[in-house]
């Protein structure tokens, strides 16, 4: 049954508004501030959503996150929150769990259930939690929910909020970079993290039909795996990553030569890096290959909304027709087998595209999107 996006809406620390923030990630901004912490950090630069409200409990900004973006993305589509047979698939890295007291005493989906109740929709969420590939795995999720015959409408995605044991913790890991985030370059020492939420409205084809819903884009394919190298850092030779995306070009049922773009994980760490470098060699060969582009440079990495986040951007890039640059790419590595969209915005003819997600734990997640001609 094939599954389309019919409506979609993120909160990132460029704004709100897709067009807005996508003329933003155009023009090569980013959202990076100086974060005061009273912890010892090696970086202070954090990407936060304006007038986000820091001082408030996390659990609560997580919250407000979610339903305001939530509300978004159902305004997009033209959809109540409370159809019977729409279902809402919510992912997070934690949240708020490892900073607010409250949380910890409670379900690890309390939040999820807060959120829906808020937006009155009927039916009980699905919640998954798998690290940084969070907000794509309930886009996969939600995708299986559909073609399942579950539901008729699964509004997917994920979302997460800075707090300071995230930051303490990537800082201890050294998985924070000491100066920028510089994705596939060369001088590339770690990431930067950053905040936000995004998600999209996935119905059956034919239920979108019949309520002559505007369609954004159709999702192809979907594939994951688990590399399980250690609990932090990947497969260096990339086995489950390149897994993940050949599974999903095997669900799309179309070849590796007929993806034209990929909006890549590009947290900027070393290790990251080097795995997404070899698992697209793997897939798409020692040269030439589509396009890559990555966004963690300007939102920062959003860890539980990531995914989700980066496949409304790669949606986005399929149906303008162009790409950002990637923000902080300025020495690429010689070695990286596709090219990169570097210093300036990028203009391609693809149609079809995959996102990829590598999370913590071995989380490893691909989707494939193509959009209207």
């Amino acid at each position: 049954m094939p599954v389309v996006v019919t409506g979609a809406a993120w909160t990132t620390p460029l704004g709100s508004g897709l067009e807005a923030v996508w003329r933003r990630l155009l023009a090569g901004e980013h959202g990076f501030v100086e974060l005061p912490s009273p912890h010892r950090l090696r970086n202070t630069l954090a990407a936060v959503v304006p007038g986000g409200g820091h001082e408030a409990p996390a659990a609560e900004r997580l919250r407000g996150l979610a339903v305001t973006t939530l509300r978004d993305a159902l305004a997009d589509a033209g959809l109540p929150a409370d159809g019977a047979r729409t279902r809402f698939v919510l992912g997070t890295s934690l949240g708020a769990f490892l900073d607010d007291d409250g949380e910890r005493e409670a379900p690890l989906h309390h939040w999820a259930d807060a959120v829906v109740e808020a937006l009155g929709a009927k039916a009980a969420p699905v919640v998954l939690s798998t690290a940084c590939s969070s907000g794509s795995d309930a886009l996969l999720v939600g995708a299986e929910c559909v073609r399942a015959g579950l539901a008729d409408v699964c509004i997917c995605g994920g979302v997460d909020v800075l707090t300071p044991s995230k930051r303490l913790a990537h800082s201890a890991l050294s998985t924070l970079s000491p100066s920028r985030t510089r994705a596939y370059d060369t001088r590339h020492d770690g990431m930067l993290l950053g905040e936000g939420a995004a998600f999209l409205v996935l119905e059956s084809a034919a239920h979108a039909e019949r309520r002559s819903a505007r369609v954004l884009a159709r999702l192809r394919g979907v594939g994951s795996a688990n590399d399980a190298a250690s609990m932090t850092s990947p497969d260096p030779a990339a086995a489950g990553a390149r897994l993940a995306m050949e599974r999903s070009l095997t669900d799309a049922g179309i070849a590796a030569a007929g993806i034209g773009l990929v909006n890549g994980h590009g947290s900027a760490t070393p290790v990251n890096d080097r795995a997404e470098r070899e698992a697209f060699r793997s897939v798409f060969g020692p040269s030439g290959g589509p396009l890559v582009f990555a966004t963690k440079g300007a939102f920062g990495h959003s860890l539980g909304a990531t995914g989700a986040m980066e496949a409304l951007a790669l949606i986005l890039g399929l149906r303008e027709g162009i790409v950002p640059p990637i923000v902080g790419l300025e020495q690429p590595d010689p070695e990286f087998p596709c090219p990169l969209s570097v210093g300036a915005p990028t203009r391609h003819a693809a149609r079809v595209g995959l996102s990829v997600t590598l999370g913590f734990g071995g989380f490893d997640t691909s989707l494939v999107f193509e959009v209207p001609r």
